[in-house]
């Protein structure tokens, strides 16, 4: 039998606010089988609208799964549209808050494995044995823009500097969800996996080296490899630094956690 342990960690970079929320629920569900979910937000929308959809998606998400029984992955887009449809009520109650809106990133774990749902650029990585993998969708157009450089529509240079690259092609706005990532079944997890939630702000580093910081720091447990990851991000200086927020959750077989 598995445990989780988590630990996340929150950069503002170069803004004077937050956009990006995170939340982790211990015990949410023993009935549902569900020891531990996550959610984290990348809010878009300027400081107040930003700030405020991150936050609405992750209680939402989080109130709505933990409240619902049945199969993982109903519960999963059933409190993904809570979280757009909390959304869309903060907007009709508060106009002015109009193009707010946020990706969303919700995690399960269970025996069984991970499962998730995703809406946005926000990525969400499993690290096992030294190696990184990415497990969710990007819905912003760098995908299409590496796609057109690959066929020869643009060069590697261009498609890597397009200022559109990072647009959303789906987001959490309250709207018709236009694309969503969810898993189709259940990831089987081992002892020592590590899943990364993160916002596009730790996207300053190359997958390269977020998997060489994790394998750095894996021995050292979740809040080790989250505080590395954000030192990092840190240490760019990049002067339009996005936020940037990490949630590290490392597998641990339940017997060591018994044995310590």
């Amino acid at each position: 039998m598995n445990a989780f342990e988590h630990a996340w960690q929150t950069t503002r970079g170069a803004r004077e606010y937050q956009e990006d929320s995170a939340a982790v629920a211990n015990g949410s569900s023993p009935a549902g089988g569900v020891p531990l979910v996550a959610v984290l937000a990348d809010g878009m929308g300027g400081h107040t609208g930003g700030a405020l959809a991150s936050r609405v998606c992750c209680e939402q998400f989080l109130e709505a799964f933990t409240k619902r029984n049945g199969p993982v992955p109903d519960r999963l887009r059933d409190a993904l549209d809570a979280a757009n449809g909390a959304v869309a009520q903060t907007v009709i109650s508060n106009p002015v808050l109009s193009g707010m809106g946020s990706t969303l990133i919700g995690v399960a774990f269970s025996e069984g494995g991970v499962e998730w749902v995703s809406v946005g650029d926000s990525p969400l990585w499993l690290f096992r044995r030294g190696e990184i993998a990415l497990l969710n969708e990007d819905h912003s157009l760098a995908p299409e823009l590496d796609r057109l450089a690959e066929i020869g529509r643009m060069t590697v240079e261009e498609a890597r500097s397009d200022p559109r690259r990072h647009m959303l092609r789906s987001a959490v706005t309250g709207d018709e969800l236009d694309l969503v990532d969810q898993s189709q079944r259940p990831l089987t997890l081992e002892d020592g996996d590590y899943i990364i939630l993160a916002s596009d702000g730790l996207q300053t580093l190359e997958e390269s080296e977020v998997e060489r910081i994790i394998a750095a720091y894996a021995e050292d447990g979740p809040d080790a490899v989250a505080s590395a990851l954000i030192r990092a991000v840190e240490a760019v200086r990049d002067p339009h630094q996005d936020n940037a927020t990490v949630v590290a959750v490392r597998v641990v077989a339940a017997e060591q956690i018994s044995s310590v």
